[in-house]
């Protein structure tokens, strides 16, 4: 019986598997594929695919940052999505901590960093829940609580190309859900799938993951889902 959350990884990539469109945080493929012909037209198919997720969401401070939560308010009501968010340095202010406090069913942080804005947020929102490591963040105790103590039995992880890697090699991705944009955009330092420190040694052919196939459908406007079942 699995000790920890089913966790899969689904991701928007471009052909040759980057996940932005560049290595400034200007750039992002939410807002850049929008102004680009032939590949806006079938952006929404991602979006689509996205609402089917599972209703607890993974994700990290640097990339929410980057598409604009800390700009975002939330007066509506509750959302029935639970998100986990990742954020050590921090890169949430306390405006983007409160917009997911309040949009969460509830909100999970995990930090290294004690002073983050999301303490002084704590009493005044219970959705907010904070797991706390000293030093480093260990993610294999992590998706174990997940299940154990909050109950989370299925996870979608959407976050950049480090951290990715990171839950990879660590054996904690299980699927890959990934909708392939029909574009290339090269540039050897921007963001891919998956990032991370580069293999060297014959002992790092460990680190690469095989995947055995579950499925591939052909979107309109040649956009392509591919999912994988990761071999650990």
């Amino acid at each position: 019986m699995r000790d920890r959350s089913f966790n899969t990884l689904f991701m928007l990539s471009s052909l040759d598997g980057k996940i932005s469109t560049g290595d400034v945080d200007e750039r992002d493929v939410d807002i850049d594929f929008l102004q680009i012909a032939g590949i806006k037209e079938g952006l929404h198919q991602y979006y689509d695919l996205e609402k089917q997720t599972d209703r607890v969401s993974f994700n990290s401070g640097r990339v929410q940052a980057k598409i604009g939560v800390n700009h975002k308010t939330w007066d509506t009501e509750k959302s029935d999505m639970s998100f986990v968010v990742v954020d050590n340095k921090p890169h949430l202010d306390e405006q983007g901590t409160e917009y997911f406090a309040k949009r969460s069913q509830r909100f999970i942080l995990i930090t290294t960093n004690a002073r983050h804005p999301a303490f002084k947020l704590k009493d005044k929102h219970p959705t907010i829940h904070i797991l706390l490591y000293e030093g480093r963040v260990d993610f294999t105790h992590v998706f174990r609580k997940f299940k154990q103590e909050f109950g989370i039995e299925r996870i979608t992880i959407q976050t950049g190309g480090t951290l990715n890697a990171k839950l990879l090699r660590l054996g904690l991705i299980d699927r890959i859900s990934l909708v392939i944009a029909p574009c290339l955009i090269g540039g050897e330092r921007t963001a891919s799938l998956i990032g991370g420190p580069s293999l060297r040694t014959q002992s790092d052919l460990m680190n690469i993951k095989p995947l055995k196939l579950i499925s591939c459908e052909v979107l309109k406007d040649s956009y392509v889902h591919i999912q994988y079942e990761v071999i650990n």
